[in-house]
């Protein structure tokens, strides 16, 4: 676990969350946080409190976020309907990696490289008083609130699963 506090993608990280004024410490796992079930396990929480960052590109090709619960996964049809857009397309790890900077698995919802063109939030999130979201790395997270990721993100908040 040595070093992960000093790659590339936690330090920016770190440097958005400072300028946002972001109150949660980044922790580091013993185990991979690569998955909501996995990042719950680890920090020993309900998975519906791990708040993933997950992208899919628009038709346009720009950038969709959406910070959803780990307690469901995000039904594409239901958020395409809701945009009024035709489909929301599938985001591949390197353009996962070229949008946002960060690796699948380790993708924050703040410090991008570039800015998504929408940003959305899953209301599931509002449930619960913390939620722990990705700093950058597959075992670096950190706490945050529902209301914090809006005011940090600019989210607007949606219904995105069940």
């Amino acid at each position: 676990m040595d070093g992960i506090l000093e790659k590339a993608a936690v330090k920016r990280f770190k440097e958005a969350a400072d300028s946002l004024g972001v109150k949660g410490e980044i922790n580091i796992l013993a185990e991979t946080a690569r998955t909501a079930i996995d990042a719950a396990n680890g920090l020993g929480i309900e998975v519906g409190q791990i708040a993933s960052s997950l992208i899919f590109r628009l038709p346009s090709g720009n950038p969709l976020l959406i910070i959803t619960s780990g307690r469901h996964r995000v039904d594409t049809d239901l958020v395409s309907k809701n945009l009024n857009i035709p489909e929301l397309g599938r985001a591949d790890a390197n353009y996962v990696k070229e949008v946002s900077g960060y690796s699948v698995g380790g993708v924050s919802p703040i410090g991008w490289i570039s800015t998504p063109e929408i940003t959305l939030i899953d209301e599931a999130l509002n449930d619960y008083d913390v939620v722990w979201a990705a700093s950058g790395h597959p075992h670096a997270v950190y706490p945050t609130s529902y209301s914090e990721l809006i005011a940090c993100t600019g989210a607007t908040p949606m219904v995105v699963g069940d």
